[in-house]
C-alpha cells in the first residue's frame, strides 16, 4: 500500500497516511481527517516514488 502525503488547509500539518489507492479517492476514507486539528479538508501533496535498495544501487551503471 502506498503512503499519501497531505497538507492541512486549517493548521497548515503536514501528514502521511498508509492507504489502498482505491481508498484514497472515495468516501468514506477520502481525504483523511487531520490528525492534529481533526480537520476534513488536508490538500494532497506530491511525493517522490520510492524505491527498495541502496541509492549506490540505483545510481550504479550496473542498474536495471
Amino acid at each position: 500500500m502506498p503512503i499519501f502525503e497531505y497538507h492541512c488547509n486549517n493548521c497548515t500539518a503536514e501528514f502521511e497516511v498508509l492507504q489502498r489507492v482505491s481508498d484514497a479517492n472515495t468516501p468514506p476514507k477520502c481525504p483523511p481527517t487531520c490528525p492534529k486539528c481533526g480537520a476534513l479538508n488536508p490538500t494532497k501533496r506530491f511525493s517522490a516514488f520510492a524505491t527498495a535498495g541502496t541509492q549506490k544501487e540505483a545510481t550504479s551503471d550496473n542498474a536495471t
